[in-house]
This record gives C-alpha cells, sequence and structure tokens, in this order.
C-alpha cells in the first residue's frame, strides 16, 4: 500500500475511533446505543496501533490518543482537573492478561516468579465523576469530560444519595475522590416504563439513561433517576491517605462511600484469571451493568515507580468482558410499518435474560437480513444485547432447527391495512397504503407533532396512538381541530381538564411555526430537517417553494434545474419531492394543513449583506466560548452560510473550538479549510 493510501486510512481510522470515543464518553448525545460495539472498537483501535508500529511517520499525524473522553458541553460550568481522568488500556484473553503481569513485573525489575499484589474491581458501566472536597464538605463534582476539563454537575451530584455531603474525620484538607456513577437496573427499566408510557424516547442501556441523568440542567430531573456512585481513585489530596488500593477502598467505606462488589486481592496471574471467571460466572446476578474486570498494582510506591502513557496508567488494565449473549427460540416473525411506510421484520423470542432485562423481540432489519442468517420461526439463535434498545440476533444453530421448517417470505400485502407491498430503489420493502394505513398514519403524526418538527407538548407516542384509535385524528390538520372534542377527551383515562386545557393552549401556540418545520412536517421522504432548512432558505415563502415544486413534478426543466442547484440536492430527492407533489391525496393534506398553520416567510438577514461566507457549507466542531454552538450555526445561517453537522468533500471550512477531534481528523485528510473560533469572527465579523 503506498504511503498516501496508509495516511489515508489512519487518518479514517482515527477520526472513526475519535467518534465514537465521543459517544461513549457523552453517550446522551446518541441516546439510541452507540455507533459500534465494544469489541469493534477494540479491534479497530489495535489495527492503527500496529500501522504506527510498522509506519512511526503517522505518529503524531492526529491526536487521537489524547481522545480520552469528549468535549465538555457549553450547557455546563468547566472544571479542570488538576490530575487528569485517564483512561485504560484493555486484555481480552488469559493472554494479554499473563502479557501485563510480566510486563509489570519487569519494568519493576522483579524476577517473573516473585509474588506482586494485584487487586481486581469490577469495571461499572456508567458516567466517571470526580468529587472534590475541602475541609470535609463536598465542594465541587465535575464529569470526566476530555479528561484534563469537564462539566461541572454538582448540584446534580449533591442528589445523589450514595455522595456524602460531608466526610467524618479525619480527612486530608483537600480531596478528590473519582468513582463511577450508574443507574441499576432495576431503575433503568422503571425509567424506561414511564418514558414509554409517556409517549418519550426510550435510552439504550442503564450507561445512556445515567449519563443523561446526571447532566441534566434541573437538578431535580437527576434527583428522580435513582442514580448510584462506586468510589474507585483518588486525584488531587493535601497528604496521603492509603499506600494501597485495598487500604483506599477501606477509607472510602469509612467515609461512606460504596465500592465494587467482587473485589479481591491476587497474587498471581492465575489468581487473577480464576477472579475474572468468578465475575464473568455471576455477572449476570448484579444489580448494575459491568463490562469488565480491573487489574491494578495494589501498592500505590509500585504504580508511582510505574507512571503512565499518553492515555492510559502502566499499572492497570481493564479486562474486556464480551457481550452479553443467550440463547433462544423464534416463535414468529411480525412485521411493524414505519411512517414512510417501510417494513420492518421482528423476531418475537421465547423470553430470556439479557444482562438483567427480559428479552422477548430482536429487530432482523430487513429481509436481506434475514435471508443472510437464513432465520426462520422455530429457530434456536443466539441473542447479543450491545447496547441497543433491542438487542440482536447474531447466529441461528441449524443443528437446532426443526425438521419442518419454511424461509421466511415477506408478505405481499401490508399486514395493518393490505395495501400491496412494493419495493424501492434501495430494494426496501414498502407498504404503498400511505397515511390509509393506520400504521403509517400514528407514526407520520408522531413525527408531526416531534422535538424537530411542530414541537408540540404534552403530544407524545402513547396519545397520538390513543386520539388515532379514537378516530378523532386520520390528518396531521386534525391535531389542530382536536379543541372540538375537548369535552370527550377529558374523560380520557389520566387526562382530565387541566390537562386538556393545557394540551389545546400548546397546540394554539404552534399555529405559527417557521417555513422549515412546515416542510419537513410534510414527511416527504428524504426530507428531513437539514433538507427542509435548505429549501426554506432557498425559496423564503411556502407559496414560491410549492409553486416550483409543482412546476418540478410537472417535468419543467428550470425549476427542477434550480431544485437540484441546491447543495445536496441530487436526482433522488428530486423525484421524491415530484411524487409528492404529483399525488393529488397528498396535495390536499397540504390544503387541509394551510387551513390551520401558517408557516413564517424566511426574512433576509442584514448580516448576509456583503457576507464572505454566502453559499459556503460551514462546521462546527469543539468548545465554542463566545457563543454555544447552535448560536454559532444559526448565526453563520443568518449570513447567508450553509450549515452541517458533518464533515465531506463539499464542507468549506471548519470551525474548530478546544477539544476537535474526530472532525478535525477528517477535515485535516480532505484538505478543508481549517479556522480557529477567533479567526472565524475575525473573518464574519462582530458576534452581536
Amino acid at each position: 500500500m503506498a504511503h498516501s493510501d496508509i495516511s489515508v486510512r489512519y487518518a479514517e481510522l482515527t477520526a472513526k475511533l475519535v467518534s465514537a470515543s465521543g459517544i461513549y464518553y457523552a453517550p446522551e448525545a446518541n441516546p439510541s446505543g452507540f455507533i459500534m460495539t465494544d469489541e469493534a472498537y477494540d479491534a479497530m483501535r489495535r489495527e492503527v496501533l500496529q500501522m504506527e508500529r510498522n509506519h512511526p511517520y503517522l505518529v503524531g499525524t492526529t491526536d487521537w490518543k489524547d481522545e480520552v473522553g469528549t468535549t465538555p458541553s457549553a450547557a455546563f460550568q468547566q472544571v479542570r482537573h488538576s490530575v487528569p481522568m485517564l483512561s485504560l488500556d484493555n486484555a481480552f484473553s488469559d493472554e494479554d492478561l499473563s502479557d501485563f503481569v510480566s510486563r509489570v513485573k519487569k519494568e519493576l525489575g522483579l524476577p517473573d516468579g516473585a509474588a506482586l499484589e494485584f487487586i481486581t474491581e469490577t469495571k461499572v458501566d456508567g458516567l466517571s465523576n470526580s468529587l472534590r472536597y475541602e475541609q470535609g464538605r463536598l465542594v465541587r463534582a465535575g464529569t470526566r469530560g476530555d479528561g484534563t476539563t469537564g462539566e461541572d454537575v454538582t448540584a446534580n451530584v449533591a442528589t445523589i444519595n450514595d455522595i456524602p455531603q460531608v466526610l467524618s474525620a479525619p480527612f486530608p484538607d483537600v480531596l478528590e475522590i473519582r468513582g463511577e456513577v450508574y443507574m441499576s437496573k432495576a431503575s433503568f427499566l422503571a425509567l424506561n416504563q414511564a418514558r414509554e408510557i409517556d409517549g418519550e424516547k426510550l435510552f439504550a442501556n442503564p450507561r445512556n439513561a445515567a449519563a443523561g441523568s446526571l447532566r441534566q440542567l434541573d437538578p431535580s430531573v437527576t434527583a428522580s433517576r435513582s442514580l448510584g456512585f462506586f468510589a474507585y481513585a483518588i486525584g488531587e489530596t493535601s497528604e496521603p491517605i492509603a499506600e494501597s488500593q485495598k487500604a483506599l477502598l477501606d477509607r472510602f467505606a469509612a467515609w461512606g462511600f460504596k465500592t465494587t462488589p467482587g473485589t479481591a486481592v491476587c497474587r498471581t496471574v492465575n489468581e487473577i484469571i480464576k477472579q475474572t471467571e468468578f465475575i464473568l460466572e455471576h455477572r449476570e446476578s448484579l444489580l448494575f451493568d459491568i463490562d469488565g474486570l480491573v487489574v491494578k498494582v495494589n501498592r500505590f510506591a509500585y504504580q508511582e515507580e510505574l507512571g503512565f502513557v499518553s492515555r492510559a496508567p502502566r499499572w492497570a488494565t481493564a479486562f474486556k468482558f464480551p457481550a452479553e449473549q443467550r440463547q433462544t427460540v423464534v416463535k414468529d416473525i411480525v412485521v411493524q410499518v414505519g411512517r414512510t411506510g417501510v417494513l420492518t421484520p421482528v423476531a418475537e423470542l421465547q423470553p430470556v435474560t439479557v444482562g438483567g432485562v427480559v428479552v422477548s423481540r430482536a429487530t432482523l432489519h430487513n429481509i436481506d437480513h434475514i435471508k443472510k442468517l437464513d432465520i426462520r420461526i422455530g429457530d434456536t439463535v443466539t441473542i447479543q444485547r450491545a447496547g441497543d434498545v433491542v438487542p440482536q440476533i447474531t447466529e441461528v444453530h441449524l443443528q437446532l432447527r426443526p425438521e419442518v421448517s419454511e424461509a421466511y417470505v415477506l408478505p405481499h400485502n401490508c399486514p395493518v391495512c393490505d395495501s400491496l407491498v412494493v419495493r424501492d430503489d434501495a430494494a426496501a420493502a414498502i407498504c404503498s397504503g400511505g397515511i390509509l394505513c393506520s400504521s403509517q398514519l400514528t407514526e407520520r403524526l408522531k413525527h408531526f407533532v416531534g422535538r424537530d418538527v411542530f414541537d408540540i407538548e404534552g403530544m407524545g407516542g402513547s396519545r397520538i396512538e390513543e386520539l388515532v384509535g379514537a378516530g378523532m385524528l386520520s390528518h396531521p390538520a386534525d391535531i389542530f381541530k382536536l379543541h372540538t372534542f375537548a369535552g370527550q377527551l377529558e374523560t380520557f383515562n389520566g387526562w382530565g381538564k387541566k390537562s386538556v386545557a393545557t394540551l389545546m393552549a400548546n397546540i394554539d401556540q404552534r399555529r405559527n411555526v417557521e417555513l422549515s418545520r412546515f416542510i419537513t412536517s410534510l414527511g416527504i421522504r428524504e426530507v428531513g430537517r437539514t433538507m427542509g432548512r435548505l429549501f426554506a432558505n432557498h425559496y423564503k415563502t411556502l407559496a414560491n417553494w410549492r409553486s416550483n415544486m409543482e412546476k418540478v413534478a410537472a417535468g419543467d426543466e428550470a425549476a427542477t434545474q434550480e431544485l437540484l442547484s441546491i447543495d445536496t440536492v441530487g436526482p433522488i430527492i428530486c423525484r421524491e419531492v415530484a411524487a409528492f407533489f404529483a399525488d393529488t391525496s397528498k396535495l390536499e393534506m397540504l390544503d387541509a394543513l394551510c387551513q390551520e398553520v401558517s408557516p413564517a416567510e424566511v426574512a433576509t438577514s442584514a448580516k448576509a449583506e456583503n457576507s464572505p461566507i454566502i453559499g459556503k457549507t460551514i462546521v462546527f466542531t469543539g468548545t465554542m466560548t463566545k457563543m454555544k454552538r447552535p448560536d454559532a450555526e444559526a448565526d453563520a445561517r443568518d449570513r447567508g452560510a450553509k450549515t452541517s453537522g458533518s464533515v465531506s468533500k463539499s464542507t468549506d471550512i471548519l470551525v474548530a473550538g478546544p477539544g476537535a477531534g474526530s472532525k478535525l481528523a477528517k477535515a485535516t485528510s480532505l484538505g478543508v479549510k481549517i479556522l480557529s473560533e477567533d479567526e472565524w469572527w475575525n473573518m464574519v465579523g462582530a458576534t452581536e
């Protein structure tokens, strides 16, 4: 492979690693689960390390090793860690553990057969936090952040019962205690059940739920989430408080902190391996999620002698457990219909407990995935819970397949409305029924009232389902006519006069809405929030946009070319827009909605006059100090630019603040112009 190809591959891999790491350390930004599994991340990291060994010139071309955490959110005050909060290197096998023990002994100058104490602790799957005590009182709490700078979550941490506000004497004048904020399996299930009832999006796993609960602007929300805390290390301290990790854990307990169960002092690699096997065997019985076992040199004097590498201590490693798997039986394969009509097969399973969660369903993605694994009703399968709300089927045990077995065939008609199922260009199976299909109608209405569209508070998913079932909603415009059913709604279970009045007021507040949200609300395939904004900024008014789109549907060449001239609009989007405006039922829906809603005209900002960034695509990354990132993006759009959340060949400028990671690496590899925040404001002008 040529040097240029190696460099590109290295940049791609490190960008993916930094991106995945950012989601791991700030999972609330990706509440539905991680981009990649731990196994995939670790395999990719090993490939990068091997590339660096084979091609030393790559080292230093990106800063991925320093990406211990993620950039602190601008929504919180920042906390500077005087002692960095680092990550751990990983071990995946008994051989890796043996190599770790041998390396430690060698670096300490001890013979391989010499006795050396290690301590093992369960690796809780939560959110790292640092608690600062002065004169025995909790004065500050900070998240890991990027390892050096975190977020001040003191008010939220103060609501966690496991964390003492005052330490019992004796204690150092200054003491930082590090540990893991977590959510128990039982609390996680209760939280998701409540969110499902309220029509809110479910958290993917307890770790995401803990992170989202801790990083709340309202501490009362954190207090309601039943978070826990395990102490495991110290940061800054004004005086030594222990000579070993075991003694430190004992001090923590004396101060009222919980430490992880299953801690053991081991003197040989065989004892360490036995402890990993013991914890793995009892993993499911624990009340909280763990993803491995941390192995540390016990004596602090030895830890100090061993020191650190760039991202991790030399005296510790994390033995990573595999994703939890169980065998079960596929009882049935049912089909769900989404808002765009896409049919998604789902396996109904014999209920089985995986990681403390009872699993009875698993997504099968699409018919091609079913064919690839040859999944059939009656099959014995292995399911894996690796961060997703709905676990995945990873293997079919053909030797256990019943003698009478038939390959699964996707239905030719929609199981909800009996309309014909067709295939689109992407080979997805689509119900042709449109909003005549009650499932599509329900999902489209959920989309319509969602946060990124009309954002109607109090209209959660469960309420939409109830209203559709009662025959009160058959069309988006019907939402704005619900006041005619107010008396009837007051009799519904869990509603009441006050809640109905509040809902009606919330609906009326959304009769005037941004044009971009209105366009997004129509549910045109391939037209989401970003495309809706692009359309609105280009055509300015609903009348102008509609007139041009109807011309596109009629085959007008000039209108079509104008549509295609908009950034990121290609033939597929053009075809979907044309199909929408050629459908009389869709136009009737649009007319009815316009009777109830007045989309605002997009005003031309004074900032756009003589702006140097008109028409350019801008991406912001890292921490912005002069204004929050969403405000900076809005300001750029006011100046005539387009903004994007990802870097591509079409990106003109990347504005990189402190903590920039994967986007900066990708922009560098693509040759995109990169500006600091100060350089950006100097170029575009004042920030008012």
